[in-house]
């Protein structure tokens, strides 16, 4: 494995065919793709071409506004960043343990974010594809097709992350943008009635969680010659684990993995992640390109997220979502799977196993202590890691003695996952593009290849329906030689 995304030599001579934007994800992105007169991919990029700025305007700010600041960075998973800042600000009021109540609690409302986004990207975002096929009309391949065609598996995604959504107004106090989590602790509880209100619930969101796992499944392996092959590539993989090598989404230390499973390194301590990666800038992208400093810039990049997580761990602690990871490894062989495609399965075994953590804290009786805080000695810096939906999420924070933020760094998911992505769709674009005719398809094809890691490439919010999309192919003279476009 190894940093393959070569440079076109003599970029004047080749053909160009250009996504921009790219449909159905948040943020400003386009694609490039060089041929040559044989219709050779000489190169394939991923093009970021916003800039938003948030690591400068969070500077000169009190780092208590920070938590509720952060969570303008994305609409579908504020809660992600929210609680990373958080976490970041509890070492700097010199929080090193929270209360029970309060870490039940945060646990609680992140676990509620994943599993409605999860819910959102699988169901509405990308079910279409998954049902009807890469290539299916596309008219029938929208979320209105899945609801005339599968009306129940339509049903149950919005029932899901409604109920997730719950989750997060009780624990936050907003369903988008709350002020639940505070450096230090939180600051409300649950109530017995909100508690009881999710109860009733819960245990058909498990069930229904189950089946979605086996739906994918199903769907994957029914075509295994597609989906083990469509955009793969190999590459090092990277997530939180619990201190018993637990999967878990909130807390742990950092783990990574080569291509072939092998540790890279492990228990490492987030808050010296400096340490151990480093952000590329390249001129063509405003997202940052992450690498372990250890393999160096050419063989260290690497990929976040479910597909990372699930096969990153040593167990599943929940007993459903344990049996569906087991089933997981066993298909791949007992070698790291790399297909971008099985993030799609491994995304529904972590909605499974949010369920069942949900199911389980609900019955816990901390949710409903008054015991939410506390401090400790004050430090002047601080880092916080989660696992959002999309990968790991890494906030860190300087601050002075005015309490003043001085410096703010954030390694979002999707900056984690832009090499891979890039990867991906370079691969793809390899297989399909015939470089003679640009069909819809084929548009289709390299979005699919994108939207298997979730992205949002502005980390604002999904977009669902259809953004304007046009495709031009350009001859060495700069003639247009084929056009489609998508309103």
């Amino acid at each position: 494995m190894s940093y393959n995304l070569e440079t076109a030599q003599h970029p004047e001579t080749l053909r160009r065919v250009a996504i921009d934007p790219v449909s159905r994800v948040e943020g400003h992105g386009k694609v490039t793709i060089l041929l040559d007169d044989q219709n050779k991919v000489h190169q394939v990029r991923l093009h970021i071409v916003e800039f938003r700025g948030f690591e400068k305007f969070i500077q000169g700010r009190p780092y208590w506004e920070v938590p509720v600041m952060v969570q303008r960075l994305c609409g579908i998973c504020p809660v992600s960043h929210h609680l990373a800042a958080s976490k970041a600000l509890d070492v700097i009021v010199g929080a090193k343990k929270l209360t029970p109540a309060a870490e039940k609690l945060r646990r609680l409302m992140h676990y509620g974010q994943m599993l409605q986004s999860h819910a959102l990207h699988f169901f509405h975002l990308c079910s279409p594809d998954l049902l009807f096929g890469f290539d299916s009309e596309v008219t029938k391949r929208n979320i209105v097709g899945v609801a005339m065609a599968h009306p129940e598996t339509a049903k149950r995604g919005v029932l899901l992350r409604r109920f997730g959504q719950e989750v997060i107004r009780v624990t936050a106090g907003k369903r988008v943008h709350g002020t639940g989590a505070v450096p230090g602790g939180m600051n409300k509880s649950l109530t017995t009635a909100e508690r009881d209100e999710l109860l009733k619930d819960i245990y058909h969101i498990v069930q229904w969680s189950r089946d979605a796992v086996h739906l994918i499944q199903q769907v994957h392996t029914q075509d295994p010659g597609l989906y083990n092959s469509f955009g793969i590539f190999r590459s090092n993989f990277m997530s939180l684990v619990g201190h018993n090598g637990d999967l878990d989404f909130y807390d742990g230390t950092l783990r990574a993995r080569d291509d072939n499973g092998k540790l890279i390194f492990d228990h490492v301590d987030y808050q010296q992640y400096h340490q151990y990666i480093e952000e590329e800038v390249r001129p063509w992208s405003y997202m940052k390109f992450p690498f372990f400093k250890s393999l160096g810039k050419e063989h260290g990049w690497y990929k976040v997220g479910p597909l990372a997580r699930v096969q990153n761990c040593n167990q599943i602690s929940t007993p459903f979502a344990e049996h569906e990871r087991k089933e997981f490894v066993d298909y791949a062989g007992g070698s790291p799977l790399h297909a971008p495609l099985a993030y799609h399965w491994t995304r529904m075994i972590e909605m499974l196993h949010a369920a069942e953590v949900i199911k389980e804290l609900l019955h816990d009786d901390d949710l409903l202590s008054k015991d939410l805080m506390v401090e400790g000695e004050r430090q002047m810096e601080g880092v916080g890691v989660i696992e959002a939906p999309r990968g790991t999420l890494f906030h860190h924070y300087q601050v002075d003695e005015n309490d003043v933020v001085t410096m703010a760094n954030l390694i979002v998911s999707t900056t984690n996952n832009n090499q891979a992505m890039n990867e991906a769709i370079r691969h793809v674009a390899r297989r399909y593009l015939n470089g003679r005719e640009v069909t819809e398809g084929l548009l289709n094809h390299i979005e699919v290849a994108i939207r298997a890691f979730d992205p949002c490439l502005s980390c604002a919010t999904h977009a669902l329906g259809k953004m304007p999309l046009a495709v031009e192919l350009v001859d060495v003279e700069g003639q247009v030689v084929h056009a489609l476009s998508r309103a």
